[in-house]
């Protein structure tokens, strides 16, 4: 009997994920554990391992098509099986994808030979990704031969076609479009957006449309505070630990700090309510290859600096690695985003809604200050809060960053 490969549950929070990407198409063989299907749930996204030695069968999700957790999206087995459907997998897959009456004919359940001859335009099996790649190419899809499940245009498909122009004629270039007379002006890279990207994409729209957003703007003098954490390395160091104190720990708990004495914004706009948080869970933002995700500290008001520090560490390494379940990235309150690494000074970072704020840190910028008439040389952080105006007014806003500001100039205050 043929096998089920379903819809994962990644985190106790999934309901629901998209297919990124098939690694393996009907017809393939497969030994167990080898990855078949690339899927994106919340900003993750993961690779799905067949379950057992086998042949790809029939695939029944398409890529970008999103699905319940525990729903059918392919089968594999010995080669030639029969395929039996349950009841609820026939008649999801029957009203998703209804057939013409002429095309109503008993199929086999595994076809080997695909007719590739021309179809109607509405009667053309093509993925979005393929069909918008084949549009920015000037390619009509009636003259591409799918590899894809029935016959169904893959993105790979219009890739090849693509390649296959470029590799008669010297460019690729949409139909009707003049060439440049720089051929390097000719090249176009066009993907689609999907998986992590589309997922942020899509919130980060929602964010700016959904609130009422504005940032404000400062600088700290850092110079204490990076005289204490080049203190605080160098014993660490001296007792032999090899893992050492980020800016980003200090700025976390100093951000922590100035939350619990101005709760205005540790706070979250959701559906015309208002709410207030006494806890911090700190979200922290971690840059990925493939895009940006926000593991979250709970409870940060309860941590160290170094315990901070720690849960930085950890939660970034399980980003990278793409170990972290849903839980990890729900539930945060306030939220620090630090672009310091590219040499960015001030920026409007978005909220991640509905928290009612989220703190930008820049790089640290050689600087010159004013004491008592004698000019200095002063290392100066640049702060940006954006804040929804909706949950929280400029002028407590404007009392969150002075807090925050006056705990990183008088470092001491970490401790107390």
């Amino acid at each position: 009997m043929a096998t089920e490969i379903v819809m994962p549950k990644f985190g106790m929070s999934m309901n629901e994920g998209t297919i990124a990407e098939w690694l393996k198409k009907e017809g393939d063989d497969i030994k167990k554990g080898e990855p078949v299907v690339t899927v994106s749930s919340d900003k993750i996204t993961n690779e799905v391992e067949a379950p057992a030695d086998g042949q790809m069968l029939k695939i029944t999700a398409a890529e970008d098509e999103t699905l319940a957790v525990g729903q059918v999206i392919a089968y594999m087995g010995e080669p030639g099986e029969q395929i039996t459907e349950s009841p609820a997998a026939a008649e999801e897959t029957a009203s998703a994808a209804p057939e013409p009456a002429e095309a109503a004919a008993e199929e086999p359940a595994i076809s080997r030979e695909i007719n590739h001859a021309p179809q109607a335009e509405s009667r053309v099996r093509v993925s979005p990704a393929a069909k918008k790649l084949a549009s920015a190419h000037g390619i009509s899809v009636e003259t591409i031969e799918g590899t894809g499940p029935k016959g169904r245009i893959t993105k790979k498909d219009v890739e090849a076609l693509i390649e296959t122009d470029e590799t008669e004629d010297g460019a690729s270039r949409p139909q009707n479009e003049p060439a440049s007379a720089n051929p390097s002006l000719d090249t176009t890279q066009v993907t689609a957006v999907k998986g992590m990207r589309k997922v942020i994409a899509d919130r980060m729209q929602e964010s700016l449309q959904e609130s009422a957003q504005l940032t404000l703007m400062r600088k700290a003098d850092v110079t204490g505070l990076l005289q204490m954490q080049k203190q605080a390395n160098a014993e660490l160091e001296q007792n032999g630990e090899a893992k050492t104190m980020t800016l980003t720990a200090f700025i976390a708990k100093a951000a922590v700090l100035a939350l619990q004495k101005h709760p205005a914004a540790n706070a979250s706009f959701q559906e015309g309510m208002l709410y207030r948080y006494d806890h911090v869970h700190l979200g922290v933002a971690a840059a990925l290859t493939e895009g940006l995700v926000v593991p979250v500290i709970f409870h940060a008001e309860a941590k160290s600096v170094r315990e901070i520090g720690e849960s930085i560490r950890v939660l970034g390494h399980g980003a990278r690695e793409n170990q972290l379940a849903s839980e990890d990235m729900h539930g945060s309150t306030f939220t620090i985003t630090n672009v310091g690494g590219t040499g960015v000074e001030y920026f409007t970072p978005i909220l991640n809604t509905p928290e009612a704020a989220i703190l930008g840190v820049g790089a640290v910028q050689d600087g010159v200050q004013f004491h008592e008439g004698i000019p200095m040389e002063r290392k100066l952080l640049p702060l940006s809060l954006t804040f929804d105006h909706r949950a929280l007014d400029g002028e407590p806003a404007g009392r969150f960053l002075a807090e925050l500001t006056g705990i990183l100039e008088n470092p001491h205050r970490l401790f107390f």
